[in-house]
Parts: C-alpha cells; structure tokens; sequence
C-alpha cells in the first residue's frame, strides 16, 4: 500500500485489501473512497468486501467509480456528498491513485 497525501484533509492509494483496512484505521483515516469501478481486473478485491471490514471498523465509506469515461458529472456529484459528509482525514483509491487524485482536484475547486 502506497498512500500520498495531497493535502491535509485527503490522501490517495492504489488498490487497497481488506487486511489493509485496519492500518489504515491505525494510520488516523476516518473515510475511504473507491473510485475504481468493480471488476475492472481480475485481481482486484469487490468494493463489497473493502465496505464490509471498513463498516466493522467504523469507517465511513463510499463508491464513486470513475471508468473509462473519466471523471464525469456523475463522479463529481459523488464526490463532492462524500466531502461534505465524511469525516476526514479521507483515503481515495483506485488502481494507482491517479484517478483518486483527479476528481479530488476537480471537486476541491468546486468547494472552495
């Protein structure tokens, strides 16, 4: 697990585990945002498997998908209940980050 942090109040990582879950939980993370649509690899692990550990551990936790199409109006919206609804400091991931990191930037301008 490789988590950047962009600012204070958000962090991104590539795909994360279950097991992962309670380090970052350990690490001071109150929300977690998946923007990788489900089965996009074969490796990845479901988005209803990450929610269920991440409920357990009293994690706040969304999907927001951004696919092939990019970050969309869709994506946005998402993005921007999860800010203004999830305690922070908040984990975004996706298979590297970078899709994590572009509709943060996208929905940071918006809201401010």
């Amino acid at each position: 697990m490789d988590i950047r942090q962009i600012d204070d109040e958000y962090s991104v990582s590539g795909q994360i585990t279950v097991d992962d879950l309670d380090e970052i939980k350990a690490m001071g993370f109150k929300s977690i945002v998946c923007h990788r649509p489900d089965q996009e690899s074969m490796d990845q692990t479901p988005f209803a498997d990450i929610a269920a550990r991440a409920k357990e551990l009293g994690l706040e936790i969304a999907h927001v998908p951004v696919g092939p199409m990019g970050v969309t109006e869709e994506a946005v919206a998402g993005m921007v209940d999860a800010l203004d609804e999830f305690s922070r400091p908040m984990l975004g991931y996706c298979r590297s980050g970078a899709r994590s990191t572009a509709i943060y930037q996208k929905t940071h301008h918006i809201r401010t």
